[in-house]
């Protein structure tokens, strides 16, 4: 099923998962020897002090600042202040019709036409009008129909193909 991206857009961005390439800090509110800033694996699976193995991919930063305050809340804190802050989000990858494709980093607000351009650029048979996104919604594997002025999002595989003449 193919369906048009800007309709998730905003929605899905505002409820960001967290998702294996994605690079995140937790800190506590003066406490320094809980402060990590990891890079999630393929599992997920983080080693949190006091906490132990906490699994963090498909959680939104603030269910994981849940997570954490509750299970250090009581036995090791009174009152934790958690913060948890993506670093760098997981790689877009990009194919088709541009003349570099590959896997780049995420950067906030990036359009289609902005990932092209960090791929090298439209080749000369692009279709910028019709391109092709694969993203993960909840937990599925979406086909969206996009253009080049919708945004993309960490972990997209943006296909952009060619016209016909």
């Amino acid at each position: 099923m193919i369906i048009a991206v800007q309709a998730h857009s905003a929605q899905q961005f505002d409820q960001y998962r967290l998702g294996s390439g994605d690079v995140i800090k937790i800190s506590v509110f003066g406490q320094q020897d809980l402060m990590v800033e990891t890079k999630l694996s393929n599992i997920g699976v983080i080693n949190y002090p006091f906490l132990g193995d906490i699994n963090l991919v498909g959680l939104t930063a603030n269910e994981v600042e849940a997570l954490i305050d509750k299970g250090l809340r009581g036995d090791y804190l009174v009152n934790p202040s958690v913060s948890v802050t993506v670093v760098e989000y997981r790689p877009f990858f990009i194919d088709g019709a541009v003349n570099k494709p590959g896997g780049y980093p995420y950067q906030p607000a990036l359009s289609v036409n902005k990932a092209a351009a960090l791929a090298g650029g439209y080749t000369e048979r692009a279709n910028p009008s019709k391109v092709l996104i694969i993203r993960n919604i909840s937990g599925v594997e979406t086909e969206l129909e996009a253009t080049e002025i919708d945004i993309i999002f960490p972990g997209d595989i943006v296909t952009v193909k060619e016209r016909f003449f």
